[in-house]
């Protein structure tokens, strides 16, 4: 797993998009390492646009990842202990119009689909899955 250091602006920077909040949520939420067709399933949102979210994360120092196979994971990374704190502020912000809750519920059903705690099957959500073909 190939991990950075952790600069506070960075992850402040990192934080101020929507779309990378609601990949943090989602992460912090299920406490799972989770793949990029699971997030674009999950996210609804294109595979190039997270690939490029997921990259600011990364490199802001918040996402570590773990290849296995052709399939690369992605996980809140743990170290610095404060980090926990943050990802508990994240997950209490308000989500007045449920798109955390809908992003969570999809996850949850993606998950059910692993085959021994891994994605094994790629995008399912039809509209972006013809994204990638």
């Amino acid at each position: 797993m190939h991990v950075t250091a952790v600069e506070l602006p960075e992850i402040f920077q990192a934080l101020g998009d929507s779309t990378r909040l609601r990949v943090v949520r989602l992460l912090a939420a299920s406490g799972e390492a989770c793949c990029l067709c699971e997030l674009v399933d999950s996210l609804h949102e294109p595979q190039y646009k997270l690939s490029r979210h997921l990259k600011i994360l990364k490199r802001s120092g918040l996402l570590g990842t773990e290849k296995d196979g052709r399939w690369i994971y992605h996980r809140l990374v743990a170290d610095p202990t404060y980090l926990a704190s943050l990802y508990d502020a994240v997950m209490r912000l308000p989500d007045p119009r449920h798109e955390f809750a809908s992003d969570l519920a999809r996850l949850r059903g993606r998950m059910r689909l692993r085959d021994n705690g891994r994605c094994r099957v790629g995008i399912q959500t039809a509209e972006f899955a013809v994204l990638v073909a």
